[in-house]
């Protein structure tokens, strides 16, 4: 078996339990989608992996120095673009923009 072959095979492969493994939740819960548990977390869970995340990517910076500055200043702009518009793909884009400017000048 030659080399494109087998790659194209490999990624047909893996493509196909990528598809079953997002589908499989749906197929198999369907009956209990309205259950007030799924609904429940459904809810909240975003926002509690979000803090998760931002929790995660803070972990190694020393909050009073200042080099954790631009990465505080950047998520406090995604707050308060949030707030203010709330519109998720503003806020997400607004603070990664503002952000990667900081670091192109040598801030960031």
């Amino acid at each position: 078996m030659n080399e494109f072959w087998y790659l194209t095979s490999v990624i047909a492969v893996l493509a196909g339990v990528t598809f079953f493994t997002r589908v499989l939740p749906f197929v198999l819960l369907y009956k209990v989608a309205d259950h007030p548990l799924l609904t429940h977390l459904g809810r909240f869970l975003p926002a509690m992996v979000m803090v998760l995340l931002v929790v995660y990517s803070f972990k190694n910076d020393a909050a009073i120095s200042l080099e954790f500055a631009p990465e505080m200043g950047c998520l406090l702009l995604v707050a308060a673009l949030h707030l203010a518009f709330r519109q998720s793909l503003l806020s997400i884009v607004g603070g990664t923009a503002v952000y990667m400017v900081l670091v192109q000048m040598g801030l960031g």
